[in-house]
């Protein structure tokens, strides 16, 4: 079970679990930047279906934009924007998927090495049911929630009330807001006000010598999601929606900007990415948790107006 107390928050400069990041080393673009002349089409022939890949994911986010929050059926919680014509499922993932994984061969051949997504581990059907939108306004709605800029750093903080937040704010993103103008609910739980929603949350059963779980409670607009960073090793299950992830390993720092949306980076600089320079990606649809290793740089773009929960190993 997670410490008792407080959940970790996210502080200047550190989020949910996470050592404080290199400012030097991700507050500014590498080298050349992100445009980088004639290279720039190069980049793209060799980038292959990747444009594509992008304006897939483009158009899921546009399909969510034009959605009525709330809207979804039933089995959506009442959450994930819906609507007749939806898009097709973007296909690409690159990060295994498992579910008959043993402990062993967790820490054997992911623990310290790469992600992996587990399937099947656990049963939060009933955590699930507690966090659609009717039965987490009813119960938390008067609750003053903290919410953290959607930017590598999350300096700034603002207080308001979950229903608030819940029908004013949590909107699809806005493609042309950068981060620091777009607030995101994520991470800063006063866990004893929501200890009756996560006593029924059901952690992945593999620890990690040395660490204690802690959790971090997110919910969030289409479109939405934090640019890269780094911290701990930890997991994340979507409840409801999806989330895509893009990862790079710790010795290979992405070309990003810190104060620009995930949106942002997918629609300028992913497709112009060599195939050297290309991250891990997957989409993580709702009931499956994405494993993270230590120092792993990750960004995340919700597809969906999606709830979810991260499991950090601090």
């Amino acid at each position: 079970m997670p410490l008792p107390g407080r959940a970790q928050e996210v502080t200047s400069g550190v989020r949910p679990g996470c050592r404080p990041l290199p400012r030097r080393r991700s507050c500014r673009p590498m080298a050349g930047g992100r445009a980088r002349g004639s290279r720039r089409a190069v980049r793209l022939s060799e980038g292959g279906g990747l444009m594509a890949r992008a304006s897939r994911l483009l158009a899921l986010w546009a399909l969510a934009a034009v959605a009525l929050p709330g809207s979804g059926e039933e089995g959506d919680g009442g959450w994930r924007p819906g609507g007749p014509g939806a898009v097709a499922e973007e296909e690409r993932c690159t990060v295994e998927r498992r579910s008959d994984l043993t402990y062993a061969e967790f820490v054997q051949q992911y623990a310290f090495v790469r992600p992996v997504i587990l399937q099947g581990l656990t049963d939060n059907s009933r955590f699930r049911a507690l966090c659609s939108r009717e039965k987490l306004l009813a119960s938390f709605g008067d609750r003053v929630v903290r919410l953290s800029t959607a930017n590598t750093y999350s300096y700034q903080k603002v207080d308001l009330p979950f229903q608030e937040y819940v029908e004013q704010l949590l909107h699809p993103q806005d493609p042309t807001s950068l981060g620091n103008d777009t607030l995101y609910f994520f991470g800063d739980n006063n866990f004893t006000e929501w200890a009756s929603l996560f006593r029924h949350y059901s952690p992945p059963p593999f620890g990690l010598l040395g660490t204690a779980p802690a959790y971090s409670f997110g919910i969030a607009g289409a479109g939405s999601g934090v640019p890269f960073h780094w911290h701990g090793p930890g997991y994340s299950e979507v409840i409801y929606g999806r989330k895509r992830w893009f990862l790079y390993p710790p010795e290979k720092t992405p070309e990003f900007h810190p104060n620009k949306t995930t949106l942002a980076w997918l629609r300028d600089t992913y497709p112009a990415l060599p195939p050297s320079a290309r991250p891990l990606e997957c989409t993580i649809q709702a009931g499956e948790v994405l494993y993270f290793p230590d120092r792993w740089w990750h960004a995340t773009l919700n597809l969906d107006t999606s709830v979810f929960i991260s499991t950090f190993l601090g």
